[in-house]
């Protein structure tokens, strides 16, 4: 029977982004399914006990910093440390990410996460901004009409959806992959994911 991974993030979440593409292949690999559940996570941090990116111990922030070169130059995976657009909403890239899995299916929708993560940490561009998350669009092969349709009831419904998914789930940070109630935290966790997709 085939495994899924419910995988909970935001759309500017740098751990996000180095982990997007090792989890793409790993689930292609396992033969897994991907639940692609971009969460609101403004809503996650006050029951989690999270704290913004801003609200952090200048310490913790420093080392972010530090952390995130040594996993971009471990991966081999470009990365601006302090990139032009960030800190930045990300509220509308996941509504749209949401649009486009409704519409075209988790492939076409891990593929776009995929383009809208590296439009923030390597290419600078601005995922709050229509006009660019309109770009992202074409540059993937989607139709126009998703940006709209990103704007529909239902699509917010189901980022709300999401994100209580994720509350009862027990996750409190990006990415978070749970695989049958069990919750692997962060891109450093994906060599578990891994094994938990194994026979």
């Amino acid at each position: 029977m085939a495994r899924s991974i419910d995988y909970y993030f935001t759309p500017q979440s740098p751990w996000t982004y180095l982990g997007h593409e090792r989890l793409t292949r790993i689930a292609s690999d396992a033969g897994a399914t991907v639940n692609v559940l971009p969460t609101d996570y403004a809503k996650v941090f006050p029951i989690s006990g999270g704290l913004p990116l801003g609200q952090r111990a200048p310490q913790r922030q420093a080392y972010r910093l530090v952390d995130l070169a040594r996993f971009s130059a471990q991966l081999k995976l470009p990365l601006n440390l302090k990139p032009k657009f960030f800190p930045v909403a990300g509220d509308d890239a996941a509504r749209l990410i949401i649009a486009v899995n409704r519409q075209d299916g988790a492939h076409a929708a891990m593929k776009f996460c995929g383009a809208v993560f590296a439009a923030v940490w390597v290419q600078e561009r601005n995922i709050a901004d229509a006009a660019t998350l309109a770009q992202l669009l074409a540059e993937t092969g989607l139709p126009a009409e998703r940006l709209a349709q990103s704007r529909e009831p239902q699509v917010q419904q189901q980022y709300e959806a999401n994100t209580a998914k994720a509350i009862e789930a027990g996750v409190f940070g990006a990415p978070s992959y749970v695989i049958d109630g069990e919750i692997f935290w962060g891109q450093d966790r994906l060599e578990f994911v891994e094994q938990a997709l194994r026979p």
